[in-house]
């Protein structure tokens, strides 16, 4: 099912209403709207596959190896899980992410799903170094205010590695203080993916939110946004419009026939005099 026009005025209804603060850091801004995220799957040309009148939501992707499954009752600290099946070139692979990872973080990752993998892209300690992170240790590294922590960890005898973001509580010493929000990346997720994720985590904008909108901690630092109520809902409506441009590109390259092979020539026999 598309996305509706009715569903784009339900957002912007909303949020058209509210005054928007200005939060940082990222990590603490709380979930937002998670219209952000599904919305812009919509818009990929992913489809809807659950049921309509339940809570949970499942978009699949048009060649049906992607999965996100959005679950606010799940009996795990994990709210939304995205899912890759395994194809004859490439394995399968998962991401899972806490309730409150913003949504427009998460965005990072599902608009690099649905988009051309860029040929360069830095690494991502470099991404996180440059946004004034700290090297913590060997592939890990901690925001500014010490709260949030990304670390590649081996996981099997294998020898395989799979990366863990978590915001914690400031603890006094070690360990740090009780877990806020995590999310885990396996160690078959392509590597653009998580980078993509760690870029938007990093990003020293703030997020923003409405007066009453829950954030994950106190310790948010929320001021007036010099942005309108209706300059958020345009960078929306303006994103979701370049996803469905380049879902409309990619659909146009799909049905484009195959030039016809020209004919081989065949040489002719020389006339004899």
């Amino acid at each position: 099912m598309p996305l509706s026009e009715r569903q784009l005025a339900a957002f912007a209804d909303k949020h058209a209403g509210q005054i928007p603060f200005d939060t940082s850091p990222r990590h603490l801004a709380g979930s937002g709207d998670a219209r952000h995220v599904t919305h812009g799957l919509a818009a990929a040309g992913w489809s809807v596959v659950s049921d309509p009148l339940s809570a949970e939501i499942v978009l699949r992707s048009p060649d049906l190896r992607h999965r996100l499954q959005f679950d606010p009752q799940s009996a795990t600290s994990a709210w939304w899980r995205l899912r890759a099946e395994p194809t004859d070139a490439e394995p399968g692979w998962y991401a899972e992410f806490g309730e409150l990872v913003p949504a427009e973080i998460l965005v990072h990752v599902t608009d690099a799903l649905v988009s051309p993998q860029p040929r360069e892209q830095p690494h991502l300690l470099d991404a996180l170094t440059a946004a004034g992170w700290k090297l913590s240790a060997h592939n890990a590294a901690q925001s500014p205010d010490a709260m949030c922590h990304i670390e590649r960890r081996h996981t099997d005898s294998r020898d395989t590695a799979s990366w863990h973001i978590e915001t914690r509580e400031p603890g006094y010493g070690h360990p740090v203080g009780p877990r806020i929000w995590h999310a885990w990346f396996d160690s078959n997720t392509p590597d653009h993916l998580v980078t993509a994720f760690a870029t938007g985590l990093a990003d020293p904008a703030p997020l923003q939110r409405g007066m009453y909108d829950r954030t994950a901690h106190y310790n948010a630092v929320q001021e007036p946004s010099p942005l309108r109520p209706q300059q958020v809902v345009d960078a929306h409506t303006a994103r979701i419009e370049s996803l469905r441009a380049r879902a409309r590109s990619a659909r146009r390259q799909q049905t484009k026939p195959a030039p016809t092979p020209a004919k081989a020539h065949t040489a002719q026999p020389t006339a004899r005099r």
